[in-house]
């Protein structure tokens, strides 16, 4: 079947206009091979191969053949695949674009995908026909390869914002920024279970190590509490040095807070386990019996976004702002986060948890949602709060 080049001309508008009908990469993938084949193109196999920006993953690999689900091969940054491409900088390996690969079939020919911002990303296409691509069939990819890179970076750009919100913000305030939730001041009363939490004797521990392993500790011990909120259910907003704030959201029934509360005091649990668990390997030796501290509460928070805009100065005149406007967007420095009396709280209680040497306490509020033998370790005035607030503890603790 020879090769349809008015299917060409569609497929590149197509690309132009968006591709529209694909929801993401891997529909892109599917839709622009079908069509491909159906305009005569004897493509026996498609791979991209684009590297990301994300904290965990260097690369994705996506290949198309015919008849065959599509594969997805992701690269961490400490994968085979990164060592072979730190060894053979991709930009080289796409120097030669066009020419066939030596370590692959011999009719594969790959085109550099270039992004606006310079990075190059790559194509590998493969024919079914044993003479490889004809010239025709070469110069309809050519045509290709700009609109496609065009569409691809668009939706990789719009991923990796998902991505980054996430890993800064959380997943619930990621999705409501993206959801347009982006003004200061846009805020909303949520009910949550409250985590508030730091590592014991963290001070005198960073007064003897070096900076690099200090952080390296702190990463391997939040990674003993982050994975096991997500898990149930919970939701990190922000470290704060050794300290850590996290919500578990409540629906609107009694259960549903009892639920949340429960969800928490598990974690606590398992994260506890995890903390005592740890060790860290420095200068010959090991440092362990790490401890960590978590008030737990439940209670009202106001959610959304605080903090201080460039575009409004006290002292500015309306000449001066509209100078500023003409040549730039002013930025703001905004954070998605809660705050409120009983976040508060959850903090004064992490100080006494501390005092009290123990791992997990728990506000009276939240003790009483959760059927178990709690230990009464007291009643303590709280600073800012009028009455004094009634702490409970594990009996395991």
């Amino acid at each position: 079947m020879s090769l349809r080049f008015d299917e060409i001309d569609a497929i590149v508008a197509w690309l132009i206009d968006g591709a529209p009908g694909c929801d993401g990469g891997q529909q892109l993938v599917a839709q622009l091979c079908e069509r491909l084949v159906a305009a005569g193109l004897p493509l026996a196999r498609l791979r991209l191969s684009l590297q990301m920006l994300h904290p965990d993953v260097a690369g994705v690999t996506t290949q198309w053949r015919p008849d065959e689900s599509l594969q997805i091969n992701v690269a961490s940054f400490v994968s085979e695949l990164e060592r072979h491409s730190a060894a053979r900088p991709t930009n080289a390996i796409l120097s030669d674009a066009a020419q066939p690969r030596a370590d692959e079939m011999m009719d594969d020919v790959v085109l550099p995908l270039t992004f606006t911002n310079g990075s190059v990303h790559s194509s590998a296409w493969a024919t079914t026909r044993p003479d490889g691509f004809t010239e025709p069939e070469l110069a309809a990819l050519r045509r290709l390869a700009s609109p496609l890179a065009r569409v691809i970076e668009i939706m990789a750009l719009r991923r990796t914002a998902a991505t980054l919100l996430d890993t800064y913000v959380g997943n619930r305030a990621g999705a409501r920024i993206l959801a347009g939730q982006i003004q200061r001041g846009h805020t909303e009363v949520m009910n949550a279970a409250i985590w508030l939490s730091d590592m014991r004797n963290f001070t005198p521990l960073s007064d003897s190590l070096p900076a690099e392993t200090i952080v390296d500790i702190l990463n391997r011990y939040f990674d003993c509490q982050v994975p096991v909120i997500h898990a149930h259910g919970g939701e990190v907003l922000k470290f704060m040095g050794d300290g850590l704030l996290a919500i578990f959201p409540i629906g609107d029934s009694e259960a549903d807070a009892a639920a949340a509360c429960a969800r928490a005091l598990n974690t606590a649990r398992e994260c506890r386990a995890a903390v005592h668990a740890l060790t860290y390997r420095h200068d010959g030796g090991t440092i362990d019996e790490f401890r960590f501290g978590v008030a737990l509460h439940v209670g009202q928070v106001l959610y959304g976004n605080i903090g201080g805009s460039s575009r409004f100065r006290s002292d500015e005149t309306s000449a001066d702002r509209n100078e500023r406007d003409a040549q730039a967007w002013g930025g703001s420095r905004l954070d998605f986060t809660c705050i409120g009396p009983a976040v508060n709280l959850a903090a004064r209680l992490e100080k006494i948890a501390a005092q009290l040497g123990r791992n997990v306490v728990a506000s009276s509020e939240f003790a009483r949602h959760i059927d178990l033998d709690w230990v009464a370790l007291g009643s303590f005035a709280v600073r800012g709060f009028a009455l004094p607030e009634e702490i409970f503890g594990l009996p395991d603790d």
